[in-house]
């Protein structure tokens, strides 16, 4: 039985405004206990960020958290992929592309993410990956 992306993703995505701040975003991501927010603007996607993102691109540089904002320290050249696509094709696309988390995406607008968590859950439980990501979060 083929399945699809909408059968793992988690929706709906947790999204921020490009305009948010990085201190806004990190708490947010505490708080929700997530690694990643997509960016939106007026409903459409415009960038991804990570934690990592976040310390990399932001903390790292010197950079306020209070006043630099979220489209600063983003990805925006993304992959995406759609919620009735298989899930080989999201496997396909975090090979080529190295990433670990692709935006689900329907007519423009973000309708939930993919992650390498996601697929080892379903894949392959039994994994050390698939057994990590299916563990209670520890804040």
């Amino acid at each position: 039985m083929t399945q699809h992306v909408r059968d793992i993703m988690t929706a709906p995505p947790v999204t921020v405004e490009p305009q948010a701040s990085v201190k806004d975003v990190a708490r947010r991501m505490r708080d929700e206990d997530i690694g990643v927010v997509l960016v939106t603007d007026d409903d459409r996607l415009r960038g991804l960020v990570s934690d990592r993102d976040l310390v990399v691109r932001a903390l790292a540089e010197g950079e306020d958290p209070e006043r630099t904002t979220v489209a600063e320290a983003c990805s925006d050249d993304l992959v995406t992929v759609g919620p009735d696509d298989e899930l080989d094709l999201v496997v396909q696309v975090m090979r080529e592309h190295a990433v670990r988390r692709v935006p689900v995406v329907e007519e423009g607008r973000p309708v939930g993410i993919v992650s390498l968590g996601d697929l080892a859950i379903e894949r392959d439980p039994d994994s050390a990956l698939g057994d990590i990501s299916a563990a209670p979060g520890n804040q």
